[in-house]
């Protein structure tokens, strides 16, 4: 595989062109990690009370349906978003991952699964007591993207 920058001076806008045979898995992960880049800079504001916060989304360990309301949790807080969750499945970046109708979790704050054959199994994040539950329906994507993850930790 041949790779080529090429400085534009007076572009608008930076463009990426991918030149192949045909597409195979590495040209789509190419293709989804240049995406994911891109997106990047997708801001969601977080509300408490009367205040708004502003804080990177890698502190987020899980967002989860709580009543008519979406909340993300970070270690120790819990914050209102005004975002439903297939919309947050739409922009929020690759490392952020269904777990469960009612919830997704950030699988670079993931610090163990308690597998149930029979039922949902528990997931627990990182330096932080709280917890949730991944259904069957997404167990094997979310185990799948955990084997992956180390290419989204920096």
């Amino acid at each position: 595989m041949k790779i080529r920058i090429e400085v534009v001076n007076d572009l608008e806008e930076d463009e990426v062109l991918i030149r192949c045979g045909r597409v195979d898995d590495t040209i789509q992960k190419i293709h989804q990690y240049i995406l994911e880049q891109s997106q990047t800079g997708s801001k969601i504001t977080f509300y408490k009370q009367n205040q708004e916060f502003y804080f990177p989304l890698d502190e987020v360990l899980f967002f989860e349906t709580e009543g008519e309301y979406i909340y993300a949790h970070t270690t120790n807080d819990a914050y209102r978003i005004k975002y439903r969750l297939y919309e947050l499945e739409k922009i929020l970046p690759r490392h952020f991952i269904r777990a469960a109708k009612s919830t997704i979790v950030n699988i670079t704050q993931v610090y163990s699964i308690t597998r149930n054959l029979t039922a949902s199994s528990l997931v627990q994040f990182i330096d932080s007591h709280k917890q949730v539950y991944v259904s069957r329906y997404y167990y094997q994507e979310l185990r799948q993207r955990l084997n992956e993850r180390s290419t989204y930790e920096k």
